[in-house]
């Protein structure tokens, strides 16, 4: 049997801790329908037995004290809001998970479970990431950490972080699929109703995150017209034209200003104005191409690959409020 520790922090999520649970509990009973041995056996721990508090209010049962010696086989850290501020609020959690993570065979977190990793040192120099609300926090706390955003789960030699809440069951199956093989991946996702790779990454569930107003006017005012109509001929010389700037040095200005050149954040601006459209109206992919300025449906299809990972057809299938 594989061991796996599941350390609680009070104000942990839940579903990081009972998502991967019921990947390896279903993967054990599968291999033990079919004859085989072997498995995971899961341990909740804490820093006293006992009940310990979820974020939500909920509560899980810690069976064990945070072991002090011993191998370990998988050390799966969950995330939560008390979780995220382990750095500043439980150095002592830390310090624990610093000591503890040179005895595991493997080290993984969920959400931002990747906090306390990185606050441990243990994520410095690798490429990590965490839920796509707070990968820009974790980048900023963390500068040795490189951080992807989109991934669902990454995986750094014996170091593996997934995105959050429910990406804890795609890091989960990864991890059967690498210790038994993928067919039984593939059968505890057809047991769970789950995709055994999602496709796409965290992109498309994320929240539009948006570069402020530029301070400089003519970068603010160009910011203005491609918000107030995505549908608009937003080419960069137009642009440049109609705040009163040479293309190079708009150009300059506005990579300065907002970090991205004015076609990325034009593009940036249309997706997000097909992801609107394509959630609340049930129009063909052509007919939002064509209101949100992308020209053709194809141009409009390399865009949400490009930014969402996934194709139109599948944003809409899987986001639409209307039938």
């Amino acid at each position: 049997m594989h061991d796996v520790l599941v350390p609680l922090l009070t104000g942990y999520q839940p579903l990081d801790v009972t998502g991967p649970h019921e990947v390896f509990s279903v993967a054990t009973a599968l291999l033990a329908f079919g004859g085989g041995s072997g498995g995971y056996a899961v341990r909740i721990a804490a820093a006293e037995p006992g009940a310990v508090a979820a974020d939500s209010g909920l509560g899980l049962v810690a069976t064990e004290a945070l072991p002090e010696r011993g191998p370990i086989g998988t050390l799966l850290v969950p995330g939560g809001m008390g979780v995220r501020r382990a750095g500043r609020d439980a150095p002592e959690f830390v310090e624990w998970l610093r000591r503890a993570a040179p005895r595991a065979e493997r080290v993984v977190s969920v959400c931002t479970g990747a906090f306390p990793l990185a606050a441990a040192g243990l994520l410095d120099g690798l490429t990590s990431t965490t839920h796509w609300r707070w990968a820009g926090s974790l980048a900023r706390e963390y500068p040795t950490v490189q951080v992807r955003p989109d991934a669902i789960y990454l995986r750094e030699g014996r170091v593996w972080t997934s995105g959050g809440v429910t990406a804890g069951i795609d890091v989960a199956l990864a991890l059967v699929e690498a210790d038994h093989g993928p067919e039984l991946a593939q059968q505890v996702a057809r047991e769970l109703l789950v995709f055994v790779r999602r496709p796409g990454g965290q992109s498309q569930f994320a929240a539009p995150a948006w570069a402020p107003p530029a301070q400089r006017s003519s970068v603010r005012a160009a910011q203005d017209l491609i918000h107030a109509d995505p549908s608009a001929d937003l080419r960069v010389p137009e642009l440049a034209r109609q705040v009163g700037m040479s293309v190079r040095h708009f150009t300059r200005e506005f990579n300065r200003a907002l970090g991205q050149s004015p076609a990325e954040y034009v593009e940036h601006v249309r997706v997000d104005a097909a992801r609107r459209l394509l959630e609340s109206e049930p129009v063909l992919v052509t007919v939002a191409a064509a209101r949100c300025g992308f020209g053709s449906a194809e141009t409009m299809r390399r865009a949400f690959l490009r930014r969402l990972g996934v194709p139109p057809d599948h944003y809409r299938r899987h986001f639409a409020t209307q039938p």
